[in-house]
């Protein structure tokens, strides 16, 4: 992959696009899907139409009794609990995963957490790098028999939610976990970009047992994602009124929001494709380093191979996950 497959496809969806859009007409009832964060915001949403569509779902979950309140109704829904800043707690989880499905034919790594507060993580690790990228790294390594599994007998697709705040740093080789000082927004950024360098690596790792992987920015959405910001902090963002009502430009509702992951897991014009960063139902552009974060577009290092590589060896050596096969 380099970054002059970044180009968009012309997709018949857009921003304004649903997830009930993107799914409708799609018959997903021989498809085993786990989603990560898939009982609040975004996830929700997924796991919602992933199921319409006849999917069985299951949703790994750090408030298992919250999941399963959450998703009452909803049928074809199995809860796992799980942590995903417990390493323990992800290889315990992709056990009990292994042991009850033969095949996954969709990992949509969505859960994640944004601008928290310092916190330490296992062996001193910073906790937005150790959440939203170690934990999902290594849950795709303890299942990927599972998606060779459906790989060989289709196709699996690996989706994972980054961000446009990737485009506040890449990865910090020289400080990765903050000792010399916590940012709580580069500390986002870096596990954004690390999030869209994983899709990127282990696509190329993946491609020969059919399994395939993107990354995405889902859009701007407000859901449970700011719980660690203060409402004063959104108010001067602009992004809501001192009610909390959203007001600012851009905003895509939930649903739209779910629907790019969504066209990421089952449309055809991605057949033979992957290592590629996402927007608005389409492939994104590569954006230029001086760039508005809000301008869309992917940054060249967030598709880089070379860097990509890098970040795998790191996060192997980190977290002592099981490789996938070279």
């Amino acid at each position: 992959m380099t970054t002059t497959d970044q180009r968009p496809l012309g997709s018949p969806f857009s921003a304004t696009s649903r997830a009930e859009d993107v799914v409708a007409g799609r018959d997903l009832t021989r498809t085993t899907a786990l989603v990560t964060g898939g009982y609040s915001g975004l996830g929700l949403e997924t796991t919602r139409a992933l199921a319409a569509a006849g999917a069985r779902v299951v949703v790994p979950a750090r408030r298992p009794r919250v999941a399963r309140a959450s998703l009452q109704g909803i049928g074809g829904c199995e809860v796992v609990p799980m942590d995903l800043a417990d390493l323990d707690s992800v290889r315990a989880a992709a056990a009990h995963i292994r042991d009850s499905v033969g095949r996954l034919d969709l990992l949509m790594a969505i859960a994640g957490v944004m601008a928290i507060p310092e916190r330490r993580v296992g062996p001193g690790w910073e906790g937005q790098l150790a959440a939203n990228h170690f934990g999902h790294f290594t849950l795709a390594c303890e299942l990927y028999p599972l998606l060779a599994a459906a790989g060989g007998a289709g196709g699996a697709r690996v989706v994972v939610n980054s961000s446009a705040g990737h485009s506040l740093t890449d990865i910090r080789r020289h400080d990765p976990h903050f000792r010399t000082g916590y940012d709580k927004w580069l500390a986002y950024g870096q596990s954004k970009t690390a999030n869209a360098l994983f899709a990127v690596h282990l696509d190329a790792l993946g491609r020969g047992d059919g399994v395939r992987a993107f990354a995405l920015h889902p859009g701007k959405i407000i859901t449970g994602l700011q719980r660690e910001m203060s409402l004063g902090e959104q108010v001067d963002r602009g992004w809501v009124d001192e009610h909390g009502n959203v007001i600012g430009a851009g905003f895509k509702t939930p649903s739209q929001g779910a629907a790019t992951g969504l066209w990421a897991a089952t449309s055809p014009l991605l057949d033979g494709r992957g290592g590629l960063y996402l927007e608005d139902c389409d492939i994104a552009r590569v954006s230029a380093p001086d760039a508005p974060m809000d301008d869309g577009g992917v940054r060249a290092y967030a598709v880089d191979p070379e860097g990509a590589a890098r970040l795998w060896d790191l996060s192997a050596a980190a977290t002592g996950a099981t490789p996938v096969p070279r």
